[in-house]
């Protein structure tokens, strides 16, 4: 077990990449709860949360003995140019929307934690209104049709080729309630349309149950191409209350969907020991998704940091 790590990420501190009322910690705040609550990484945080200069990042990170272990970077994949034919492809990558964004992360991630960093590219989940008010019970025909999945994974591999030819770092794909790639069937869409080598899986357990996946059938699904992993929980009842009720996923987030972990429906030890067994050695990432206003998150963090130690990590 002593090969993962444990660490915590922005938004458990209300650092989300949505625009939502209240205001959230500042970065010296959030880095030394994480640090004092017991983990020793974190993640970026949206763009311009903490210092874009990696000498000011790299000392903030080193006076708490903290590792920065990736960065989330959403883009609009379905939007995104399609690099269809050859004569096009090599235009098309550096024209691809998200590809400056994704370079302007990367290389951060580079010059502070080096060639181990990795690029968490998602959707720009939280954008389109219909999948935003269907969160956690998409139907098929809200999806994308094989034109779109086409744009969508030709994008996706298009920033990936750029990150890694760059900056030599690695991109994990970030499945997301409120983005095109939720579901079961659309995790298997898009690892299907991608180069395993070029496009890995970041396995996040919250977003997974919510999203009717099973976290243990996706691990014994693509193991080999989960090269990150976030610990979510999801709250069971409130998953139902949501359905219910109507309400989108941010009015899901509000109310606690995401709740400490051990208190929802993921199990946590069974993934654990599926980790163990496929030999998995990166990182687990702590998310607890939280509006600025709500909680205590460095009592969440705590609380969360010493459920993690029952599990032996």
């Amino acid at each position: 077990m002593g090969q993962i790590r444990i660490a915590n990420a922005p938004c458990s501190w209300g650092v989300l990449e949505f625009d939502l009322p209240g205001a959230a910690a500042g970065y010296e705040q959030v880095l030394d709860e994480i640090a004092a609550t017991g983990y020793v990484g974190t993640e970026l945080g949206d763009w311009g949360f903490m210092p874009t200069e990696p000498d000011a990042l790299r000392d903030a990170l080193a006076a708490r003995d903290l590792a920065l272990v990736g960065a989330f970077c959403p883009v609009a994949l379905s939007r995104a140019v399609a690099l269809a034919r050859p004569e096009t492809h090599a235009a098309g990558v550096a024209h691809t929307p998200g590809v400056a964004s994704a370079l302007q992360i990367a290389r951060l991630l580079r010059d502070v934690a080096g060639p181990e960093a990795l690029l968490v590219l998602a959707d720009d989940n939280g954008t389109v209104p219909l999948r935003t008010r269907n969160a956690g019970r998409v139907r098929p025909e809200m999806g994308l049709n094989e034109s779109q999945w086409r744009t969508f994974c030709q994008g996706a591999e298009a920033i990936a080729t750029a990150v890694r030819d760059g900056t030599g770092l690695r991109t994990v794909f970030h499945h997301h309630c409120a983005g095109y790639v939720e579901t079961p069937a659309e995790i298997e869409a898009l690892m299907a349309r991608t180069d395993p080598a070029l496009v890995g899986l970041c396995l996040d357990t919250g977003h997974a149950t919510y999203g009717g996946a099973d976290p243990l059938a996706l691990l014994a699904r693509y193991g080999e191409r989960i090269w990150h992993v976030h610990w979510k929980d999801c709250d069971p009842a409130l998953a139902e209350q949501a359905a219910a009720q109507g309400w989108d996923y941010l009015q899901a987030v509000q109310q606690g969907v995401f709740c400490e972990l051990g208190r929802g429906a993921v199990d946590f030890a069974a993934v654990r020991d599926a980790l163990l067994a496929m030999g998995y050695d990166g990182w687990i990432v702590v998310e607890q998704d939280v509006l600025p206003s709500m909680g205590s998150p460095r009592e969440s963090a705590r609380r969360n940091r010493e459920y993690i130690r029952e599990l032996g990590f």
